[in-house]
């Protein structure tokens, strides 16, 4: 699993979106869409099994069409914007 795509709550804004970019996403990567238990959680689960990237839809994402990308390596969070997250993606990881 390279990338995780976790809509921030189960609302009917989000998931649509975050299922959305999921799917463009598994056209290059194997990807896991979770939405299930608080994001915490989400993010924890998805470094105990080594995905080095998780994609969070929030809110902020119906205003600005941006993506908070978390890199479990450095736990450093960038806001990417929708369009740029396959190439913010390929450039982190070389060979996939």
């Amino acid at each position: 699993m390279k990338v995780a795509v976790l809509p921030l709550s189960r609302n009917t804004d989000l998931s649509p979106k975050a299922r959305d970019l999921a799917a463009t996403l598994r056209k290059r990567w194997i990807v896991e869409f979770d939405d299930a238990q608080a994001i915490g959680r989400r993010y924890r689960r998805q470094d105990e099994i080594g995905t080095p990237f998780c994609v969070t839809v929030d809110f902020d994402t119906l205003q600005d069409n941006a993506v908070t990308v978390r890199d479990r390596d450095t736990m450093t969070q960038e806001r990417v914007s929708v369009d740029q997250v396959e190439r913010y993606l390929l450039d982190r990881l070389p060979g996939c």
